[in-house]
């Protein structure tokens, strides 16, 4: 399999002129290691807490561990051996050379607690995500942080390319071993993914005895993708309280398999919805829970439109984490029918996006942009509708129609 490079070794190597430890946090298989040895591979020694043997002298005798494995070091799954933190905070103090440490860990529910109480102030903290679209086509070298992303996006329009596939892009998601090689069975991978995700991150931190109810619980969330989160609605189908639900919830959301989408309500007087959004944040698992193998059947079905949004709200949360930013993404809906699926608010100015699945558009989609754009005024330094069309142009002489792929592989 081609290695493809990622926007987030730009912010690494950034982060290793200052930081004595760097953690790379993200779900399973979303290309950690694989990153950190394309950049360190000559630089620092390599060492895997997976491996049962390193794992037990580890946990045994850390002093020891640490004497043997020397800095430059990659310690890769350290959720594994927490125990290790303290000690390797003791040895930044020693010596705060920058970039002497690189962390990964998979299961951020665990990890995140050790790493705050162990490294506050001597670690950068960073997410990897499965590719965004621009890594999934290879334009990783010129994709840019949201800001100039933004500022670039009327005049600096990408010409399609005909060799984006949106059912590639929805069937096999962007895991990068599904997404990269077509050898790969994706049905096998998913069953597989889940599985394992299953068995050894969630039986492992938490007293769920029946795992096919929290399959169910996966699903249902699945079903839920790109819709305002309603826990009770969720807890009553699958039979279990809403505080068991809300906790597998924060589970899957630590784990970065899902991502809620939180409402915008500054200087609007109108009588908004409060819940967030639910989103899976890989639409080849999430069409696998679903049941979608072909692309056909998808295209056709009640669920399209959902599955297409949630692909383009994750390639946003993408561009802020990879770029090592906290993501300033809301959404916003009133209840006598106003509705923006993506508001982002950066710098002071709001940047609005509807989403559509649609291939043609027509000026009554920007309906809810345009009664926005009447109430906050100069505030709003975008607004356009993000759609399958073939083309982008303009809708009015302050709306756009952008071509998801015009503008999202830059």
């Amino acid at each position: 399999m081609k290695l493809q490079p990622r926007v987030l070794g730009k912010t690494i190597r950034k982060a290793i002129k200052t930081f004595p430890a760097v953690v790379i946090t993200g779900p399973r298989q979303s290309g950690k290691t694989t990153l950190l040895n394309m950049l360190f591979s000559k630089s620092h020694t390599f060492v895997s807490l997976e491996n049962p043997d390193i794992r037990i002298r580890a946990k045994e005798d850390p002093l020891s561990f640490l004497s043997h494995y020397k800095p430059p070091l990659i310690i890769d799954e350290i959720q594994y051996v927490p125990e290790l933190l303290p000690y390797i905070k003791t040895k930044i103090d020693e010596n705060r050379k920058p970039g002497n440490w690189l962390l990964t860990g998979s299961q951020n529910f665990i990890l995140m607690q050790n790493i705050t109480q162990s490294l506050a102030g001597r670690a950068a903290i960073l997410s990897l995500l499965p590719f965004s679209i621009s890594e999934r086509i290879g334009h990783a070298n010129k994709t840019c942080d949201m800001g100039n992303w933004l500022k670039n996006i009327r005049s600096n329009l990408n010409l399609p390319d005909k060799n984006l596939s949106l059912s590639e892009f929805l069937l096999r998601g962007f895991y990068p071993e599904i997404a990269v090689n077509r050898k790969v069975d994706r049905k096998l991978w998913c069953s597989s993914y889940i599985t394992t995700y299953l068995e050894r991150d969630i039986r492992n931190l938490s007293a769920i005895g029946d795992l096919s109810q929290f399959e169910r619980f996966l699903i249902a969330c699945a079903v839920r993708t790109a819709q305002i989160l309603n826990l009770s609605e969720i807890s009553r189908d699958i039979g279990i309280s809403v505080g068991t639900a809300k906790r597998w919830l924060s589970m899957l959301e630590a784990g970065n398999q899902v991502f809620l989408l939180y409402p915008y309500y500054r200087n609007l007087g109108k009588r908004l919805v409060k819940s967030p959004k639910l989103y899976f944040t890989d639409t080849a698992l999430c069409c696998y829970l679903l049941g979608f193998h072909e692309f056909e059947s998808l295209l056709n079905g009640p669920s399209f439109g959902s599955v297409f949004e949630t692909m383009i709200i994750c390639d946003f949360l993408k561009r802020f984490l990879h770029f090592g930013e906290k993501p300033s993404l809301y959404y916003l809906r009133s209840r006598d029918g106003l509705e923006v699926d993506l508001i982002i608010d950066l710098g002071g100015k709001l940047h609005l996006f509807e989403i559509k699945s649609a291939m043609t558009i027509r000026p009554s989609h920007a309906a809810s942009l345009k009664k926005i754009l009447n109430d906050l005024g100069t505030e709003v330094q975008t607004a356009a509708i993000i759609s399958r069309s073939q083309n982008s142009f303009p809708l009015s002489d302050k709306i756009m129609n952008y071509s998801w792929m015009n503008v999202l592989g830059a």
